[in-house]
């Protein structure tokens, strides 16, 4: 199908692209900007008149509980490609596992599934996973989500094994000695209401001990979901340095801090900790200047599982629906220019995967958002697809509405 999206402000952060514009789509493909392309005949015209026109996002990390809401909330948010960790029920550690999953996806039709697989069996930490069959069956990339290693060396053979094929791993740099105990940052807040602290040395050790495995091995690393400020600049350095490392960071901790625990809120309880506000600054300084990504650490609770006491409630929040309005918030509140902001969860992203996505330059596959960033819509339960409810943001009002979600040039979202 021949489609033409007028009228709208088109932004290709990654070729540079900002201004109203034309954008023609042929075969599934982006065909032309700006100019008709020869022979185009449109046989749907979208108008996108006060609406941006972007790249899907690319969101790499969504955990799918449910993967026919979680995929219908993916693209109600513009996310047209998520990142899924490996642990699932039971984990992604079998090559049969990872296809059924992709296969079930395209047969939904809605967001592209990009699965992590298990680095080791069960996630166990021990005995490595069948990665070579993984990674035909469509795996990314290998992870661990934030189950730990049985001891260093394991995670060194793995990464020596990962270099040799030219894998790359994620981990979530979080020293389980450290962190085990704790349900909140380890500081005033959590001293105050009496929570078991997570100190940021169990980010940063980890930290260490990865940076220098990858000096040893060449491994390339994604480090997941960094939360401090001294995390920060041990990742800054190593890049100076040449280590082949990219990293995330989870939406929420661009905006919250733990002092938004308030009185035991339990749905301000994540997986790192939100940690002080001198780390959120870093945080937001370095998603503005390039260094890490952005992503929404999508993690769908069922409504019992928030309702116990905070140290006993899940971990995480609700993203998908809620990644672009809460990274136009952070852009408007740190004086973030809106297409570098939308680089953040589009092409750089896609730069993290190796992957050509998260751009419109003619020839690229036609995955594209259409958001109005005029509306204002309040966050409230029965406003979400995903069966997670949960989020610290409900009740709140936010602006930016997707409005048309395409995917390989086919609509598979409009409002």
């Amino acid at each position: 199908m021949n489609i033409v999206i007028e009228n709208g402000r088109v932004i290709d952060p990654k070729n540079s692209v900002d201004r109203n514009t034309s954008l023609f789509i042929a075969n599934g493909k982006i065909a032309a900007l700006g100019e008709v392309p020869a022979g185009f005949t449109a046989d749907q015209r979208i108008d996108a008149s006060g609406c941006v026109v972007c790249p899907g996002l690319i969101d790499l990390g969504a955990r799918l509980n449910s993967i026919e809401a979680e995929l219908a909330a993916a693209v109600a948010g513009g996310v047209t490609s998520v990142v899924v960790p490996p642990d699932a029920d039971p984990p992604l550690d079998e090559p049969e596992l990872a296809d059924r999953l992709v296969h079930r996806a395209k047969e939904i039709a809605r967001a592209r599934v990009l699965p992590l697989g298990a680095l080791t069996l069960g996630l166990k930490g021990e005995r490595l996973a069948e990665l070579a069959g993984l990674k035909k069956a469509g795996c990314v990339a290998f992870s661990q989500a934030n189950v730990p290693m049985v001891d260093t060396e394991a995670l060194l053979r793995a990464m020596e094994y990962a270099a040799t094929f030219g894998f790359p791993v994620w981990l979530q740099p979080q020293d389980h000695w450290l962190a085990r105990n704790g349900i909140a940052h380890e500081g005033e807040v959590a001293s105050r209401l009496g929570l078991a602290g997570i100190p940021v040395a169990a980010e940063t050790i980890a930290i260490g001990t990865i940076l220098q495995l990858v000096r040893d091995t060449g491994c390339r690393v994604h480090l997941t979901r960094i939360s401090s400020a001294a995390g920060l600049a041990m990742l800054q350095r190593a890049k100076h340095d040449g280590l082949p490392v990219t990293c995330d960071i989870g939406v929420h901790h661009l905006l919250l801090t733990d002092n938004d625990i308030g009185y035991f809120n339990p749905h301000a309880r994540f997986s790192p900790p939100l940690r002080t506000e001198r780390d959120r600054q870093a945080l937001s300084t370095a998603a503005a200047s390039g260094l890490a990504a952005i992503c929404s650490d999508h993690t769908p609770v069922g409504a019992d599982e928030k309702l116990l006491p905070f140290g006993e409630a899940k971990a995480g929040a609700t993203g998908l629906e809620v990644l672009l309005p809460l990274t136009l918030k952070w852009a408007e509140a740190a004086g973030v220019a809106l297409s570098v902001a939308l680089a953040r969860i589009t092409s750089a992203p896609a730069e993290v995967l190796g992957l050509q996505s998260g751009q419109l330059a003619v020839g690229a596959a036609a995955d594209v958002c259409v958001f109005d960033p005029a509306t204002v819509w309040q966050l409230t339960p029965e406003a979400l697809k995903s069966r997670g409810k949960n989020s610290p943001w409900t009740g709140y009002l936010l602006n930016g509405k997707v409005k048309k979600t395409l995917v390989g040039g086919r609509l598979v979202y409009q409002a």
